[in-house]
């Protein structure tokens, strides 16, 4: 502090130095003329001169003590002030805007149209462009008008430039003190001294409130006028230079909203009176209507809005978002989220008969990982249930649609889609636990089925047959590898993982399946597309990056699987909502055993939909139908919205993928694999050669 004051002072005695110096040698030249008369009386000269030594002394101490050792910084101007960060789609659709006391967008000089510049400089510093920072002739008119003039129902007029306004912005609150004003002049001049006239005009324009939470001309004219700031005409910018000197009492939202006509109609005049308008164009201008607005805050896709800010804090360390100004132009397209909005509200009141009180869906691009839509509930503000919980990233049972997993690593281990298990009750004992014994969705055994039915039916107990031989821990491993992170505490986990038992993110699911849909790269979810800081330099752009995790030829055979229709018949039928006609699509459901949750995931080459229904209690629902009721409609009707228009995508088969006939039946091999199979007889265990 001492080292800056020093710094400062220096400068400070281009200012002060030469009087106070000069009145130093007057006083001593006093000194030196000094006679005493013999009865040693003291001579009035000595006295006088000591008196002005003491009270230049004093002076200079408490000039030093009360502006110096505490003065600004001056340099502190450049620092950006406190600036809302701005959340887009990926169009530039405005979704929300986070700021803190002050709402506040930096424009650009060159943005700020020129005559709301010569309608600020009329009412505000006629002299701007001639003065160093100070205005003797506004301060001295200013004390006459308020001493002589002023009427008691007027305000205080001010001498102060614009300048000393935007030095009282940056550096002082509104305290009036005599220590202040001096810190202000001074400040005022030394930043003429660092600034152009266009950049103190720029940082003025940006600075001070015009009404409200309302902070800089950009946000001003969004709020009442609903348009940017370059896009306002004459009348408005007169409005808004008006608004400055006391912002409360001329808003449009003020007890008295003539006032700021009233004020509108002097800024004017001013103008007029500066030369820099005529009187027939003053009076075009006041003709002009405005159209005053109240733009009121409004969230879109609030879930969304803030699962990004956790995401700018976690990743870039933006504790702050509130104030840095930020432009964040992200993956969502607000149009599909609209409209996934619209369906999951619309289905969980259809299914309301049902006991399921909340919806969710997630949609992203599989090839980039770029989050298109994230619904975290029916709806945000919801007073039945509590609307902001967030689905999407709440830790919740996924039921049978984990199941991929295990017959993906089932694959890795030997398996063929053409391998076999018996589809017949069995019971586990495991030391300290009940015994288990798994159960089919529907309550009925099958016999003898391949993998390939197992999977597409989503049959329980040739899941947990195939867990039993995979390993629990071995599954884990993979899921972790997929994208899942939420079973790291592996002693919780038993053989009923391969249901569902295992808590998991929607959207840590979400890119555990992409991993299928882009036949085996694992991309990060991506809600992020671009961040700009307020000088709009881009400071962060994405980059797809993709990791190859799984054989694409083993992430194309489940692919294969769960876009089969025919596999799936035996459970679902032909004609369930797990079918989009025309459209290759693979979809996989789940529901948990108490029935607390119900999924439906699905995934095209571009394009993974996952929705979920149920309490966020975790009370259980109704009997929910998969493929029919629950999620499976929401997740038809966003997936069908998606492709309708587009040409139908398939996986292209990876080189070593081939069909082969085994056991009557044709089926995809990868690597000779079909050399493996051995046809058994009816009703016996399937024989695995590894």
């Amino acid at each position: 502090m001492l080292m800056q004051a020093g710094t400062i002072m220096k400068k400070i005695l281009i200012v002060i130095g030469w009087p106070v110096w000069s009145t130093i040698k007057w006083i001593i030249s006093r000194l030196r003329k000094i006679r005493f008369k013999k009865n040693r009386d003291i001579h009035w000269g000595w006295l006088l001169a000591t008196a002005s030594m003491i009270l230049v002394i004093a002076g200079t101490w408490w000039f030093y003590e009360n502006i110096i050792i505490d003065l600004p910084n001056v340099n502190e101007i450049y620092n950006p002030p406190k600036m809302s960060t701005k959340i887009l789609d990926r169009n530039g659709h405005l979704l929300f805007k986070f700021y803190q006391d002050e709402n506040r967008s930096w424009v650009p000089f060159d943005k700020i149209p020129q005559t709301l510049v010569l309608a600020t400089l009329a009412i505000e510093d006629k002299n701007f462009y001639n003065h160093h920072g100070l205005s003797i002739k506004g301060m001295v008119q200013a004390a006459y008008y308020n001493l002589f003039k002023k009427s008691q129902d007027q305000n205080l007029r001010g001498g102060s430039t614009i300048t000393q306004q935007l030095v009282k912005k940056v550096f002082f609150t509104d305290e009036k003190t005599l220590a202040r004003k001096i810190k202000e002049i001074i400040l005022s001049v030394m930043a003429e001294r660092k600034l152009s006239k266009n950049e103190i005009l720029e940082r003025y324009f940006n600075q001070v409130s015009y009404g409200g939470e309302s902070y800089g001309v950009e946000e001003a004219s969004l709020k009442y006028f609903g348009k940017d700031i370059w896009e306002t005409n004459a009348a408005e910018t007169a409005y808004l230079a008006g608004l400055p000197a006391a912002p409360s009492s001329y808003s449009p939202f003020s007890n008295d909203p003539s006032l700021g006509f009233l004020r509108q109609k002097h800024v004017v005049e001013e103008m007029v009176s500066a030369g820099y308008i005529d009187g027939e164009k003053a009076n075009e201008i006041l003709a002009e209507k405005i159209n005053i607005i109240d733009q009121k805050p409004n969230i879109k896709a609030p879930h969304f809005v803030f699962y990004v800010r956790d995401y700018l804090l976690n990743k870039f360390g933006f504790d702050n978002v509130e104030r840095r100004g930020l432009v964040i132009t992200t993956s969502l397209d607000l149009d599909i989220q609209k409209k996934a909005e619209v369906i999951v509200k619309e289905e969980v009141q259809n299914n309301s008969k049902l006991r399921i009180s909340n919806g969710a869906a997630l949609v992203t691009d599989t090839k980039t990982g770029q989050i298109l839509a994230m619904v975290g509930s029916k709806a945000y503000n919801a007073i039945d249930i509590d609307g902001k919980y967030n689905v999407t990233t709440a830790l919740r049972q996924p039921g049978s649609s984990i199941k991929p997993i295990n017959y993906l690593l089932a694959l890795m281990k030997g398996w063929t889609l053409a391998s076999t298990v018996v589809d017949e009750p069995v019971v586990y004992q495991m030391r300290g636990q009940k015994p288990y014994s798994p159960q089919n969705y529907d309550g009925k055994n099958r016999g003898l089925v391949t993998l390939r039915t197992a999977l597409a039916s989503s049959l329980n107990i040739p899941s947990v047959k195939i867990l039993a031989q995979n390993g629990v821990d071995n599954m884990i491993n993979l899921a972790k590898l997929m994208g899942i992170t939420t079973w790291n505490e592996r002693n919780r986990f038993g053989l009923a993982l391969a249901l569902g038992s295992g808590e998991i993110k929607m959207t840590e699911i979400a890119t555990a399946y992409g991993v299928f849909a882009t036949l085996g790269k694992k991309i990060e979810p991506e809600p992020v597309l671009e961040i700009k800081n307020y000088l709009n330099e881009v400071i962060f752009k994405a980059k797809t990056e993709s990791q190859e995790i799984i054989d694409p030829k083993l992430a194309f055979l489940i692919d294969d699987v769960l876009s089969d229709n025919n596999a799936r018949a035996p459970i679902f039928g032909l004609n369930s909502k797990l079918k989009i006609n025309g459209k290759t699509v693979a979809v996989k459901t789940g529901t948990t055993n108490i029935l607390r949750d119900n999924w439906c995931i699905g995934w095209t080459p571009s394009y993974l939909v996952a929705a979920w229904v149920g309490n966020n209690d975790n009370s259980p629902m109704s009997w929910v139908a998969s493929g029919i009721s629950g999620a499976t409609p929401i997740w038809n009707r966003i997936m069908t919205g998606l492709v309708a228009n587009e040409p139908n995508e398939t996986w292209a088969v990876p080189n070593g993928v081939y069909k082969a006939n085994v056991c009557g039946k044709e089926e995809y091999f990868v690597d000779d694999t079909e050399k493996k199979v051995i046809c058994p007889a009816v009703n016996t265990t399937p024989t695995i050669i590894n």
